[in-house]
């Protein structure tokens, strides 16, 4: 069965974009020579995407508005809002959990969750997800969107692996 990871980078203290949405603090302490690509790795298991409208947006208005760089997967957008699909991005009004235990069921690679908070949020509370791949990033932001808010119940983790690079610290916890 595929499984389901979520691959995000948040603040230090604990927020994946500052109070006005914006990401331009994803970055570490020095130049980019000193960054290791884990998204390169993390991808060769992933074939699928999944995020909410407001990710998907922030990816064609402000992070690469020129090119569609999810362009090798599937990617489900969640929305309210009616748009036209195509074979590589479509745009659905469903449940996120059902959508995801839908998708798990299919044949393929796993799932990658993209964001934002309200998806992970939803997943998170019905335990959906067995990976969690969180960078954590030399920056205390003191507010914005939290990556975790108002988790209905424990979830217990187990470590599998830490990197840490130009500041930044690469988390893997499987759920146990």
């Amino acid at each position: 069965m595929r499984k389901i990871s979520l691959f995000i980078a948040m603040s230090l203290d604990g927020y994946i974009a500052d109070s006005k949405g914006g990401v331009d603090w994803l970055e570490g302490q020095g130049s980019d020579n000193e960054n290791i690509d884990t998204y390169a790795e993390f991808v060769k298991d992933i074939d699928t995407v999944l995020m909410g409208w407001n990710t998907y947006y922030q990816v064609i208005t402000e992070l690469s508005p020129e090119e569609w760089i999810y362009k090798d997967f599937t990617t489900y957008v969640i929305t309210h809002n009616d748009h036209d699909s195509s074979e590589k991005i479509r745009f659905v009004n469903r449940n996120p959990a059902d959508l995801v235990k839908e998708l798990k069921k299919e044949d393929g690679k796993n799932i990658w969750i993209c964001g934002g908070a309200n998806i992970v949020q939803q997943l998170v509370n019905e335990d959906l997800i067995d990976c969690y791949y969180i960078t954590v990033i030399p920056t205390l932001l003191g507010s914005g969107i939290r990556l975790f808010e108002n988790t209905k119940h424990e979830i217990k983790l187990r470590l599998v692996a830490t990197q840490s690079y130009n500041g930044m610290t690469d988390l893997i916890y499987m759920r146990r």
